[in-house]
């Protein structure tokens, strides 16, 4: 076999130089004829007999270097001269065409030089074939047109801007090019590209906004900057490379929303103030939407929120005052006439509250930021006094009229429970819960006792709901309430079947029922000593004989005050039940026995304290009932004055109820709030110096108000004070060296 003769190297490149005309021709003319397999594999085997070849006769380096020079002579011979004599669109058409045409000379004559890119490229670390071309189209077109590229790209973006069509397809190509030049990065995109389209937006919206800031109203500029963005973003997905979103959207809402935001906020008419008032929940949505994406942009329109429903809760608060001044003059308003100042102020409350917190859900999201500026609006105005009621005594009232037997509030179940949710959410507005808490429990005791609440699964659903929002300390003594008038009716049927099992000796002559409470749970009341009747004196022995063979080691307090009697009067015209308590009872039934007796009398007779006595016989001769005549007539009661029983008494119905004239028990259970609070605050600064052993004073009142808040917030003055106390009984002390720090004393 004989050796193959070498090929020498112009001999070899003449092969391939036909081979790269005949390229250029397939590229630049529609009717060339394509390479066939046998062409292919000549071309293919010329470059690979030319690099294995032993030395001298081994051209891999020339072949390199001619390749390269095969590129750089087609591109300055054909495609540059082209390019250079065009402009604008034109100009990008004929780049694209020439780039694709590069790419497949580039592809096709990598073919060719396979082998050389196999080994000897790889060998020597020089740079590959495919990227050897790129960079010939890189330094030679791109570098040199790149300039005037970029400006006719950004041309066609502007038109499209202005709402005319213009060739995305091109544009697309185009983008793709900068990519395709950083040869796997995207150096060549940002830097000839990106930053100049940035900056060009950004000039671009400036102009835009400062026209439509002169000539639009709020919500009308909004919905132009929302389209705009919208537009952008879709320019991203349609042409642009999506590293370029970020950085677009925040030049185009630096320019449209972040530089005239407070100019847009305070728009007379228009602004965010005006679409609170006129309930432009569509044009405030758009705007969280808008400044949401803007650094600190919603901020401003919390503030705004926050002062608007600041505004409305005071309004209310003027509302309820204004009622309260009317029913004082009795000469309420239309719209007042039968509602009180607790319904006025939390019913009106109550939909406000529903009112914005809709707001805050579908127009903002449901932000913590808007959810803490509704708080902060509702905190300001829930803890204003009305016409010298606190919100909490309020918020009692109110509670007291829904959940009583005959009230004015008509619900449903259903809106029943959603009624009780938010008097627990308004709750949680007002800084004096122990405030509340006392007032609640107390009517809570009044309703249980006399049997007019309207339903024990109420009473327990709105002691679950306060337990949920307070914690179980602040209910536990209403539950234990609730639990003791089941304990009692249990206690009740047994003791009537004890007085049946031995009836002639043990069974008094009333019907007579007894509620046992556990003095703990219930609000503290001063029994009212006085001498009762021979027939309720016999009930109290009877059951008082029943309880101590029971519970031996337990002791009864009897507040007759608070029990009820009914009393069937015998009148001239007919009979009638009357329902009265039991001091009124015993006072009435004097008159059974005397035909006359004097207020003097009645004291002396039944041992009651004179203003319970005078109370009593005001209920029975003054008041809508006159169960008894009164000599002189008049509505005060004196000693001197002489009562008879009123046999002509009627009335439509045969069963009436006689009450007691109110007693004011507001001042008595603000002073045993105070009371408890001064315990409380107490017990937080000995606990906070016992763990801490020595603390500033302001530090000191920072952990107590931490403490505290959950039930009230103490005003530093307070805390002072019994600070001062308890450095008087030796709890702790001053640092001798700084008076403002305290010391625990062990």
């Amino acid at each position: 076999m004989t050796d193959r003769r070498p090929v020498a190297l112009e001999e070899g490149w003449g092969r391939m130089q036909d081979g790269i005309m005949k390229l250029r021709r397939i590229l630049d003319t529609d009717d060339a004829e394509p390479f066939t397999s046998e062409e292919y594999m000549n071309l293919y085997t010329t470059i690979y007999n030319m690099c294995t070849q032993k030395a001298p006769y081994d051209f891999s380096e020339q072949l390199y270097e001619r390749y390269e020079a095969a590129f750089n002579q087609y591109i300055n011979a054909k495609v540059l001269p082209t390019l250079v004599e065009k402009k604008g669109e034109y100009m990008l058409k004929s780049l694209v065409m020439r780039w694709e045409n590069h790419k497949i000379m580039v592809r096709w004559l990598s073919k060719f030089f396979n082998y050389l890119d196999r080994y000897y490229v790889q060998r020597h670390h020089f740079p590959p074939l495919k990227d050897v071309g790129v960079n010939c189209f890189r330094r030679l077109v791109y570098d040199e047109i790149k300039l005037s590229v970029k400006t006719a790209v950004l041309e066609l973006i502007d038109k499209e801007r202005e709402g005319e069509k213009t060739d995305r397809t091109l544009i697309k190509n185009i983008t793709s090019i900068f990519v395709e030049m950083g040869l796997g990065t995207m150096d060549a995109y940002q830097n000839d590209f990106e930053a100049d389209l940035l900056a060009h937006t950004a000039s671009f919206y400036s102009r835009k906004a400062l026209q439509w800031i002169a000539e639009d109203s709020c919500p009308a500029y909004l919905i132009k900057a929302e389209e705009c963005l919208n537009s952008e973003r879709e320019r991203v997905q349609l042409y642009l490379h999506q590293t370029t979103e970020s950085k677009l959207i925040s030049k185009v809402e630096q320019q449209l929303l972040e530089q005239y935001e407070n100019e847009l906020l305070e728009k007379e008419n228009s602004g965010c103030a005006a679409l609170l008032v006129e309930d432009k929940t569509e044009d405030l949505a758009r705007m969280y939407r808008l400044f949401r994406a803007v650094p600190s942009g919603l901020k401003p329109i919390a503030e705004i929120f926050k002062a608007h429903v600041k505004k409305d809760g005071m309004n209310l608060v003027s509302v309820a005052e204004q009622t309260a001044s009317n029913m004082k003059s009795k000469k309420p308003d239309k719209d007042a006439a039968s509602t009180s100042v607790e319904q006025v102020f939390t019913r009106s409350a109550i939909e406000l509250y529903d009112k914005y917190s809709t707001y805050v859900n579908e127009c903002f999201d449901s932000s913590a930021l808007f959810n803490r500026a509704l708080t902060e609006a509702f905190e300001n105005f829930c803890n204003k006094g009305i016409a010298g009621n606190s919100t909490a005594q309020l918020l009692a009232d109110f509670s007291d009229k829904l959940l009583r037997k005959g009230g004015s509030e008509k619900l449903s179940d259903e809106k029943m429970e959603e009624t009780l949710e938010k008097v627990v959410k308004l709750l949680a507005f007002i800084s004096d819960k122990d405030m509340f808490g006392e007032f609640y429990r107390k009517k809570l005791a009044r309703r249980l006792l006399t049997d007019s609440s309207a339903s024990q699964d109420y009473e327990r659903s709105i002691l679950s709901k306060l337990k949920t929002q307070c914690g179980a300390q602040f209910t536990g003594k209403m539950e234990g309430m609730l639990n003791d008038l089941q304990s009692a009716r249990e206690t009740q049927d047994t003791f009537e079947r004890w007085m049946e099992e031995d009836a002639a000796n043990r069974k008094p002559p009333l019907d007579f029922s007894v509620t046992i409470l556990t003095h703990g749970f219930w609000p503290q009341h001063k029994p009212v000593e006085f001498q009762l009747n021979d027939e309720l004196a016999k009930c109290v022995d009877t059951f008082r004989s029943f309880y101590d063979k029971r519970m031996g080691q337990r002791k009864l307090t009897w507040i007759h005050h608070l029990g009820t009697a009914t009393v069937v009067g015998k009148f001239e015209t007919k009979s009638i039940e009357m329902l009265m308590q039991t001091t009124q009872c015993a006072v009435l039934l004097l008159f059974g026995a005397k035909t006359e007796l004097t207020m003097q009398n009645v004291i002396d007779l039944t041992k009651l304290p004179p203003d319970d006595a005078k109370r009593a016989l005001y209920s029975l001769s003054c008041a809508k009932y006159k169960i008894l005549n009164k000599s002189p007539e008049g509505k005060t009661i004196g000693p001197d004055d002489v009562f008879a029983f009123n046999e002509k008494f009627t009335d439509r119905s045969r069963r009436i109820k006689i009450g007691l004239p109110p007693v004011d028990e507001k001042k008595v259970t603000i002073e045993h709030v105070e009371h408890d609070r001064r315990h409380a605050i107490d017990a937080a600064i000995v606990r906070t110096m016992k763990a801490r052993k020595s603390l500033a004073y302001n530090q000191l009142i920072i952990e107590v108000v931490s403490q505290l808040k959950q039930k009230f917030v103490p005003e530093p003055k307070q805390i002072k004070i019994r600070v001062e106390e308890l450095i008087n009984k030796e709890f702790i002390e001053r640092d001798k060296e700084n008076p403002q720090v305290f010391k625990y004393m062990a």
